[in-house]
């Protein structure tokens, strides 16, 4: 790979430290390594290992496409993906992600990622990129021209990484949101998930592989359950709510996961044959928010700043938007023009992130659940709704990004009234 003329002399060790192998940083060290950055990645665990988030967005295939790491995914054979169903009280319905208002992708994955975050970073290797497995961040020195990175190893070594810009997708370890004192108050209700993996024996002839399947409690709409088949028979399988809640389902994470499926009646019927294949993880209190997205010399991209909620898969679009605006701005800065980082970064990323959080609040309040359920929501509108969740969350043409609230509250409500009159 060719290096560019005005890289830094030998007192830098790389151009861009990323911390973080996860999808965010596979796709900022893809972008920028093609552009012939010095870029090291720096990663705590070894890959391939277990994460959750593994039902994708239509429009992160975009992202993909631009980072130069679509073809990878798509040799892989994963599940394909075109929209989301849900069910209530033996009652389904479904979005089709390709019938949305956005232009773009209308289709993706479901995928498995160990599988998929591996292939992701080791692409981002093929293009140039230096991969560090093993290695933990332990502080961090900001400075708008030449941060630094003290690291160590599993044996105990340690070392210092200068760099000229640090992009931090740490994901849920948000190394410099702690290491800086950004982390703030999500404003969230403390949730839970309960997962695992299971070998789902599904022969229903009605069930559709081609859709996430999300489920509401039966007598609980704020207790939701996913269902994400794989291409090889298996799928993932959680449930999620308040902490109190679903800790008072059982004494160990098994028995909760367990006991919460059967009270979901087609998730009950679907998965009665099925054979869990990995033991029972919990995540508790997920939600994660912090006071700024930049600082001298680095930038927080996905997880590492903000995360929501599972419910509408939005985590995987958000980490990958970040990376999409983040790496050219690293580009020009390298190349010595001035940036505005709140203007060309964290303002644009915060307003989808405030749409998915404005559906997210929706969901749990009841909203969006009315509309969804309902029977004949009018088409134009469920196009629109269909953009956001297929991650077209920053689609300024679409009303229901612009005043998510206000529309999906007033389509409620109209929602609400019609089922009333049929009742």
């Amino acid at each position: 790979m060719n290096m560019h003329t005005d890289a830094p002399s030998h007192d830098t060790d790389c151009d861009v430290a990323i911390i973080g192998a996860g999808p965010a940083g596979a796709a900022a060290a893809a972008r920028l390594s093609h552009l012939g950055w010095r870029v090291h990645v720096i990663e705590r665990s070894h890959f391939p290992r277990f994460a959750i988030g593994e039902s994708l967005l239509p429009q992160s295939m975009a992202y993909l496409e631009a980072a130069g790491l679509l073809e990878a995914v798509q040799r892989a054979g994963y599940q394909p993906k075109n929209g989301a169903a849900f069910t209530r009280r033996s009652r389904t319905t479904a979005i089709d992600f390709r019938d949305k208002s956005t232009p773009g992708w209308g289709t993706t994955y479901q995928v498995p990622r160990a599988d998929f975050d591996q292939r992701l970073i080791h692409a981002a290797g093929a293009l140039g990129a230096t991969l560090e497995f093993g290695t933990t961040v332990t502080a961090f020195d900001a400075h708008a021209m030449h941060p630094t990175l003290q690291l160590e190893d599993e044996q105990g070594m340690a070392r210092r990484l200068n760099a000229r810009y640090v992009l931090d997708a740490s994901g849920y370890g948000r190394v410099l949101a702690r290491l800086e004192g950004l982390e703030r108050d999500p404003r969230a209700e403390p949730r839970m998930a309960i997962f695992s993996h299971v070998e789902d024996g599904i022969e229903d002839a009605d069930y559709d592989r081609e859709k996430i399947l999300i489920g509401v409690h039966p007598e609980d709409a704020g207790i939701w359950y996913w269902l994400i088949p794989f291409a090889d028979g298996r799928a993932s399988v959680g449930v999620v709510g308040d902490i109190e809640t679903l800790t008072a389902h059982g004494d160990c994470p098994e028995a909760r996961w367990q006991t919460l499926i059967d009270r979901e009646p087609r998730f009950r019927q679907l998965l009665h044959q099925a054979r869990r294949v990995r033991e029972v993880n919990e995540i508790r209190g997920y939600a994660a928010s912090v006071t700024q997205l930049h600082g001298p010399g680095y930038a927080l991209l996905g997880n590492a700043g903000e995360f929501l909620d599972p419910v509408f898969s939005s985590g995987v679009t958000i980490a990958l938007h970040s990376a999409h605006l983040a790496a050219p701005l690293v580009d020009r800065q390298l190349r010595g023009e001035s940036i505005d980082w709140h203007a060309d970064f964290e303002a644009p990323l915060r307003a989808g992130v405030d749409t998915f959080r404005a559906f997210v609040e929706a969901w749990y309040a009841g909203t969006l659940q009315t509309i969804v359920f309902h029977e004949a929501p009018p088409p134009r509108f469920k196009r629109w709704i269909s953009g956001v969740l297929a991650g077209y969350a920053w689609d300024h043409d679409n009303p229901f990004v612009t005043a998510s609230r206000r529309r999906l509250a007033a389509l409620a409500e109209v929602c609400a009234q019609r089922d009333e009159v049929r009742s």
